[in-house]
């Protein structure tokens, strides 16, 4: 079977409590499966023939300068993107190359199958999930897609007893939600047992 690979946009090092814990570096893969209107990172949605591309190992051969910090820190990697759950076998060798010592954490927005998920669990640390708003009607009209598979994944995590280990992001976004509705959404995922909110404000830029 061939190895996994990857397109990533970027490597951002030396990150401090803004993905996680500790010390991280950023990974952030090429390819999303939304649209959002107010998308933060355009590149991503590409065909990403201007990327790098990686495999775990040289992936992991580039990362590994700052060990130290990780270890020291509680830190390590986060991937982001772009949508890292739909590199699930990428990430799953990965953290056999790291091991146990790194912290591995996720930037996702959870419209991935559930497979995905159930399969990262166990290797994952801490997910930060960005889920726009869970009014399916707001959702479409923000991303283009569905949130069906939000719904279930989050419905999976909440199975697995996980819920602690996430940090779910509740954005107001001008033009599509309000603060009503922020509320609606943290009811919602509290009554599955989330308890780790990020609530703010999408600043939106005029062109």
């Amino acid at each position: 079977m061939e190895p996994p690979r990857a397109k990533v946009i970027g490597v951002a090092r030396h990150r401090l409590a803004t993905d996680g814990d500790g010390v991280t570096t950023l990974v952030a893969f090429n390819g999303c499966p939304l649209r959002c209107r107010y998308c933060l990172n355009p590149q991503s949605l590409g065909d990403g023939g201007r990327f790098k591309e990686y495999y775990p190992e040289s992936l992991y051969r580039e990362i590994r300068i700052d060990e130290l910090y990780f270890l020291a820190t509680n830190g390590g990697v986060t991937f982001g993107g772009g949508e890292p759950c739909l590199r699930p076998e990428f990430i799953r060798r990965f953290r056999e190359l790291c091991g146990d010592g790194w912290q591995i954490n996720l930037e996702t927005s959870l419209n991935v199958p559930a497979d995905n998920i159930a399969s990262l669990l166990p290797m994952v640390n801490t997910l930060i999930i960005d889920i726009k708003d869970l009014n399916p009607e707001i959702y479409r009209n923000y991303t283009g897609q569905d949130n069906s598979l939000v719904l279930s994944n989050l419905r999976l995590i909440a199975d697995s007893g996980r819920q602690s280990d996430c940090i779910v992001r509740i954005p107001l976004i001008p033009g599509h939600n309000t603060n009503a509705d922020r509320e609606n959404s943290r009811k919602a995922l509290e009554a599955l047992g989330f308890t780790r909110f990020d609530l703010f404000t999408y600043q939106i830029r005029k062109h």
